[in-house]
């Protein structure tokens, strides 16, 4: 159902009286008995139900806007009543200031989905500041309807294509990734261009790019972290990039790739590989392929080992079979094997499509090798991100060996001799380099394990400050990194406290927005304070990129800030040993913390601090 379904100019109040939370609620309930959409006698009856729902919570979601809602047998059909207010009426709304906009949501018990369906789109539409904007100017019925049907500037595709077209991509694919695409979008549509974007999320490539495409363009912007194909370029103006400057700088990006500043690329033989595999940035992107690959196997697999864990808690294990924890009953014993077997794969993975990255596909076989002989050698996380780089690097050289080969052996080569010779030159030195790798490994498992106090809260303060600084970029990522690889030594033991430190310094930053805007409203414009509403869940959900736009904004502000909170966040959780068993998640994985309370207080105390450092050094608008 479309709210243009439900919003009637017969139950519109654009002059809505003064009056309290009650009086105010009870004259849109009025409404609805005036338009015939409620019995007069079962007027108390619905006003009760919609005050009920007041008392759990205020539906005064902020900037000037009131949502109460009720569902009854009494309402004939779904209506949505709206009142206007241009004084403002204390409503008791979350930014505790006065409400203008009132939309009394009325359905058919019952039919709790068109409830929700109504209530999620009038949400989603009142977070477009041009929806407000219009309201605000609405002088009669049909300016309130037109309000929520703005039309966005759709750019017709002419004959030749697309203007541009871009690639984004990052490590995790979870929020970088969409957020630069859209980024491009908007600023390229404002310029009168049209854009096509293909994205490398966790899901796969979305809307992907057609010869055609890239050909009729009049130029490309590659802004990833991951190994794109980028052959398909080949002599196109192109302006190639981390996924961080497209979400930062999109208009700087469109201008240099649509001006002579932009070079034309030139694929190698290698053009699916990156150009620059030899560079600093080349080595990160290669890991950070890797890194994309492996982390659905550690998050999943990390889950379900951590609720077998969980369960057996509850079923109840004897003291003597405490060894047997997390597989003890059967029950447990069942998601302890699928995610065992999920978990397995991790540094095989990590290692495949490190070599992937640096050799094409002749180097997955070679990687995925040197990443069991890692686990099966005991050298570990680190040793399989060595195997894979060796595996990628050793592939390249016997790529370069059988060059001269016939072409009448081509088969035979692709097939037979690049994963032979591969696996057993990478295989036979990934072995040699196993003996100090799985010493350095034990070495460094064993430090964490027995760090405790100062030295703990030194190790916290290191991690939460680098999950904050660049905010999902490679510094983060870094950090991400090594947490994950410390879960994978700890899941027998309760879990991690580098990787509990790690996720809770993540969720820092966009909670600490959440908190600024609402604790200093005059320090953000309107659409930030907005954002700041929807980085509440992405900080929940430990998405730490919902704080860029802000830290991209105004970044000596806001990046010490964001620091500040996350350190200490970090130093707390590792100074009191809190423990996690799953390597993402945020407040969803809440029950696989050990100790779930002082976690979120650590929490919230860090992402305190940070919002009062804003508030401290950030000048008003």
């Amino acid at each position: 159902m479309e709210l243009k379904d439900v919003l009637r100019k017969d139950l519109m109040i654009l002059n809505l009286p003064e009056g309290n939370k009650t009086e105010v609620i009870e004259k849109l309930v009025n409404q609805l008995v005036a338009s015939g959409t409620l019995d007069a006698k079962n007027k108390i009856s619905f006003l009760k139900k919609v005050l009920d729902r007041e008392k759990v919570s205020s539906t005064g979601v902020g900037d000037g806007i009131a949502i109460p809602h009720g569902m009854s047998e009494d309402i004939s059909e779904a209506s949505v009543v709206y009142g206007y207010n241009e004084e403002g009426i204390d409503f008791d709304s979350m930014d505790s200031k006065p409400a203008h906009h009132f939309f009394l949501i009325a359905t058919p018990k019952g039919e709790g989905t068109e409830h929700l369906e109504i209530l999620a789109e009038l949400s989603t539409q009142l977070m477009n500041p041009g929806v407000i904007v219009k309201l605000n100017n609405s002088k009669s019925q049909d300016d309130v309807i037109a309000a929520f049907y703005i039309e966005e500037k759709v750019l017709e595709v002419n004959e030749d294509g697309y203007d541009l077209v871009a690639v984004t991509g990052c490590a995790t694919g979870i929020a970088h990734t969409y957020m630069a695409a859209e980024k491009l979008t908007t600023v390229a549509h404002e310029k009168g261009l049209s854009i096509k974007v293909e994205t490398n999320g966790s899901s796969g490539v979305e809307n992907p790019l057609t010869k055609e495409d890239i050909e009729n363009a009049k130029g490309v912007i590659v802004s990833a972290d991951i190994m794109v194909d980028m052959g398909r370029f080949n002599n196109k103006p192109l302006v190639k990039t981390a996924v961080a400057e497209a979400i930062k700088s999109p208009d700087k990006l469109i201008d240099t790739v649509l001006s002579n500043d932009a070079k034309i690329y030139k694929a190698s033989a290698d053009a699916a590989s990156s150009e620059s595999s030899g560079s600093k940035s080349g080595v990160y992107q290669h890991l950070m392929s890797g890194v994309s690959h492996m982390l659905p196997f550690v998050i999943s697999g990390g889950i379900l080992i951590a609720f077998a864990f969980m369960l057996d808690q509850l079923l109840g294990v004897p003291t003597s079979e405490l060894g047997s924890l997390g597989s003890y009953n059967s029950q447990a014993a069942f998601f302890n094997n699928i995610g065992g077997i999920a978990f397995s794969f991790m540094l095989p993975v990590l290692a495949g499509y490190i070599a992937m990255s640096i050799s094409d596909r002749p180097g997955l076989v070679v990687g995925f090798v040197a990443g069991g002989l890692a686990n099966a050698g005991g050298s570990g996380f680190l040793g399989a991100l060595l195997g894979g780089f060796i595996a990628g690097y050793t592939m390249n050289q016997v790529r370069k060996i059988l060059a001269s080969l016939p072409d009448t052996l081509a088969g035979i080569r692709t097939v037979l001799l690049y994963p032979l010779l591969g696996v057993l030159i990478a295989g036979s030195i990934v072995s040699l380099v196993n003996i100090p790798m799985s010493s350095l490994n034990q070495a460094t498992n064993t430090f964490l394990n027995n760090l405790s106090g100062t030295n703990a809260v030194v190790l916290g303060l290191i991690v939460g400050g680098m999950m904050a600084i660049d905010l999902g970029g490679p510094i983060n990522k870094a950090a991400y990194v090594f947490g994950t690889g410390t879960l994978a030594a700890t899941v027998a033991t309760g879990g991690s406290s580098v990787m509990a430190a790690v996720m809770a310094a993540g969720m820092t930053p966009p909670l600490a927005i959440f908190i600024a805007t609402r604790m200093f409203p005059n320090k953000f414009t309107k659409t930030q304070r907005e954002t700041g509403i929807t980085n509440f869940i992405l900080g929940l959900s430990f998405i730490t990129e919902g704080a860029i736009p802000f830290a991209s904004a105004d970044p000596m502000v806001m990046i010490p800030s964001f620091v500040g909170g996350s350190a200490l966040t970090s130093a707390i959780i590792m100074g009191l040993g809190i423990k996690v068993l799953a390597p993402h998640g945020g407040i969803f994985v809440i029950m696989l913390v050990s100790s779930p309370l002082l976690y979120l207080l650590a929490i919230a105390l860090g992402s305190f601090v940070s919002a009062m450092l804003m508030g401290l050094i950030k000048k008003d608008i």
